[in-house]
Order: structure tokens, then C-alpha cells, then sequence
């Protein structure tokens, strides 16, 4: 009788250690990303000449470097063990989305708030902004369209109604020729009169990437290393680019030429998912 009261005392003090140790655990916490611009895993440095800058070599022989490097994160969504999608305000710009600014260091960790506690095997996110959010909405996002039109971020379009999803400034060949590659969403209709637009070439690219350990949100807030590698900007699994005067600036690339690059960086959205991001690794 003894041994069995003892028993009984032992499975009480278990169950009330457990249930200590679950209260212990909070019910959400944060998930951290942390972005590194990258040519083919060296973090690019910024600058107006070669001397400054990283220089990186095409695959079509091109030699370029970048003094501007933007783009717009947004739509991020994490996937459970379990197969269940978590958005996280997929269709709030203020609170989901952000442009990351490589001359910013503050903006290449964006920090998700109250992730639910549970294991994650997959993290999805926009590279740019979804039709049917992409408008100039300064009502709506009072900030996100702050930020996106600040005189040093410039992601609004001066001529239409959307973001800019990425602007790359920068230099490219032995004579220093001016690379400029702006990307975003077209309209088309009547200019001037906007009850006439229509969506043209659509420019939003939705990124799927596979995490190499599951992120653990518990009681420590994790953190996700995705490696953004501009290599691919010209040397993409879609198409190598070669620059010219046909295809350097945003006033001469038509949308089928644009449509080139973002193939390249955001993936075509089938048979290539993840563009020029990657999963370094995982910190939980």
C-alpha cells in the first residue's frame, strides 16, 4: 500500500510539473528575418565605382556592381508541420509588408509579431505588392506609402497608380555604363483617366521556400537567414541577360523585357518558386 501511495504521489508531482512547464511556454512569440543581398554568397557592398563596390561577373560576361538596392516584401505567410498556412496581415501593408533597403541596415531584419507557438516547416512571401493591394492608398497604409514614397526610397511610380517592387541602381561593363532596372505592375488604358485602367503586365511574384530545420516559436523568438542572391538578376534559372541599350533603364525596357529580370529574381511562378531567395539557415 505504501509503495502504491508513493506511486500515486510521484504521477501527481509529474503531471503538476508538466502543466508548469506548458504555462511556462507562451502561446505566441516573434520570428525574425534577416535578409543578406548577396552576389553568389558574398554580401554586396554599395558604391559608384569599382574600386568601392562588389563587382560581379554574369554569366554572360558582364561585369556590374550596384550603388541602390531596394525591393518590397509582403503577403508572408508561414506553414505549419501540419500542412495549415499562418497569414501573417496579408492584407495590411502598414503591419505585413516592408521594403528592405541594402544602404539600411535596419531594414534587412523584419521582425513578424505574435506567431502562433508551434513548429513551421515552410515560409512563403510576396516580392511585391498584389494586385489587389497595389495601389497608392495613402488613406488605407498611411505608412507603408510613406515609406515606399520617401525621398531616399522612391518605390512609388511617378507615372502610375503602383509601388515599385524592386529598384536596382548601378554600372555595368569596362565603361561604367548605367544599369537602372526598376520592376513593378502594369495597367493599361486611357492615360490620366484611371476608371479606364485595366491590369497589364503583372510584375508580383509569390516566393515558396523550404526551411532546412523546422523554426521552433516557443519560448525563444527564432530567426530565419534567407540569402538574396542578385547573381541571378542576369544569370537566372530563367534566362541569361546580357545589358544593353535596349534593356539598362527603366524609360527603355519594355514589360516583355521586365518580365525577363523578374523571371530571373521572383521565380515565373510554376516550374520555379523561389527566384534568387534561399534559406541560409535557421536560428531557433
Amino acid at each position: 500500500m505504501k509503495n502504491l501511495k508513493n506511486f500515486i504521489l510521484l504521477a501527481i508531482l509529474s503531471i503538476t510539473f508538466i502543466a508548469c512547464e506548458d504555462d511556462d511556454i507562451p502561446v505566441a512569440n516573434n520570428v525574425v528575418l534577416e535578409f543578406n543581398n548577396t552576389f553568389k554568397g558574398t554580401t554586396i557592398v554599395l558604391g559608384t565605382d569599382a574600386t568601392t563596390a562588389t563587382v560581379n561577373t554574369s554569366e554572360a560576361g558582364q561585369t556590374h556592381y550596384f550603388s541602390e538596392l531596394k525591393y518590397v516584401i509582403s503577403n508572408i505567410r508561414l506553414i505549419n508541420a501540419e500542412g495549415i498556412e499562418i497569414p501573417y496581415n496579408v492584407n495590411n501593408l502598414d503591419n505585413g509588408a516592408t521594403v528592405v533597403d541594402h544602404s539600411k541596415p535596419e531594414t534587412l531584419q523584419y521582425i513578424l509579431n505574435n506567431i502562433p507557438t508551434t513548429e513551421y516547416t515552410q515560409i512563403k512571401f510576396g516580392l511585391g505588392v498584389k494586385t489587389e493591394l497595389n495601389t497608392l492608398d495613402q488613406v488605407s497604409f498611411p505608412n507603408f506609402y510613406a515609406t515606399a514614397g520617401a525621398n531616399d526610397t522612391q518605390m512609388h511610380w511617378e507615372w502610375g497608380t503602383g509601388y515599385r517592387f524592386t529598384k536596382i541602381e548601378g554600372f555595368y561593363g569596362e565603361d561604367s555604363n548605367q544599369l537602372s532596372f526598376h520592376s513593378g505592375s502594369t495597367v493599361e488604358g486611357t492615360e490620366g483617366d484611371e476608371s479606364t485602367y485595366v491590369p497589364g503586365v503583372d510584375a508580383y511574384r509569390d516566393i515558396t521556400l523550404n526551411l532546412p530545420t523546422n523554426v521552433i516559436v516557443g519560448s525563444n523568438a527564432p530567426k530565419i537567414n534567407i540569402e538574396v542572391d542578385f547573381d541571378k538578376l542576369l544569370s537566372g534559372a530563367a534566362n541569361t541577360i546580357e545589358l544593353g541599350v535596349d534593356n539598362a533603364t527603366p524609360s527603355i525596357h519594355t514589360a516583355n523585357n521586365m518580365v525577363l529580370f523578374v523571371d530571373n529574381i521572383g521565380g515565373n511562378g510554376s516550374t520555379n518558386v523561389t527566384g534568387m531567395f534561399s534559406i541560409e539557415n535557421v536560428e531557433n
